[in-house]
């Protein structure tokens, strides 16, 4: 039997990367806060006590996200969850009964600091300004550094939206917007953005850990905001949302400009939700025969 170690097991993702592994089989250990880790250990503040691990695999999906910081600390909280925290993780295995053979960050397009573009590919500059962004720009740098210092396999997995049955961040956002009949699409909700499935990344993580890289990951079709939220509604037994022309929705973003964490779109979140955002995947198809399932097929709810 192998042994996997994951750091975020009790996140959104890190259940599904959970269940996957012990579906498959693999012994599974776990690090982080919550008592039902196999180690609890906050690894923004503490380097856990890996002495036992014997890990052929480990999987690195605790994060800091889904938050726009409105003071320096709630910034510094990414660098230490996100940069620090690898460092004291990989400070831990060093440590450990025996390094592992395999490593796996999960990591983000966020990196590429784009608001819109299409077909953006693994060789775009990093030029993610945002702490989230920045914090995982360090720790893929960091990661590169130390696997190579140790001759460890590592999987950088940069991932857009990630979709499944309560999902947080946007999706879930969206589909309480649509529960509640307060979500609009705006502009038609034309906009396409690249998402891909929890369950997919969890079921190729060890096909990806085998041969190592960097890439994007997406479902390959990239949805509209109108496909998703008819989807949605229709999984909800819902009435599809409604439509909100620019020029109704323009006046709100600037007042939201002025009315901060309250209002519930400003002229950024306008320009996002209208613009395209698509990354492609050919890479990971090209190394390891990556076959997600479409987003829109699926639970989302």
């Amino acid at each position: 039997m192998k042994n996997v170690l994951i750091t975020g097991a009790s996140g959104f993702l890190g259940k599904y990367i959970v269940d996957a592994f012990t579906q498959q089989n693999w012994y599974v250990s776990t690090v982080g806060r919550h008592s039902s880790n196999s180690i609890q250990c906050d690894l923004a503040v503490d380097v856990p006590d890996l002495n036992n691990i014997n890990a052929n695999l480990v999987i690195h999906a605790m994060g800091k996200a889904h938050m726009v910081p409105s003071t320096d600390a709630e910034a510094q909280a990414f660098f230490d969850v996100n940069f620090e925290g690898t460092k004291r993780l990989c400070s831990a295995l060093e440590h450990a009964a025996a390094l592992p053979e395999q490593f796996v960050f999960i990591s983000t397009v966020a990196v590429y600091g784009k608001d819109e573009g299409a077909d953006i590919n693994e060789d775009h500059p990093l030029q993610g300004k945002t702490p989230y962004a920045l914090s995982k720009i360090q720790a893929e740098q960091w990661l590169q550094q130390w696997c190579g210092q140790h001759n460890i396999r590592l999987s950088i997995l940069r991932l857009p939206l990630v979709a499944g049955q309560q999902a947080p961040g946007n999706l879930g956002a969206m589909v309480n917007g649509i529960r509640t009949g307060r979500y609009f699409n705006i502009a038609e909700g034309k906009a396409r953005k690249s998402v891909v499935l929890a369950e997919d990344v969890a079921n190729w993580i060890p096909k990806i850990a085998a041969v190592g890289g960097v890439y994007n990951l997406t479902d390959g079709y990239h949805p509209s905001f109108a496909e998703l939220a008819t989807v949605i509604a229709k999984q909800l037994h819902c009435n599809p949302p409604g439509n909100l022309p620019s020029w109704v929705a323009l006046p709100a973003a600037f007042a939201g400009n002025f009315l901060g964490s309250r209002a519930p779109i400003n002229c950024d979140k306008l320009r996002k939700i209208t613009a395209t955002l698509t990354f492609n995947d050919a890479k990971a198809k090209a190394a390891f025969g990556w076959m997600p399932k479409p987003v829109l097929e699926s639970t989302l709810v």
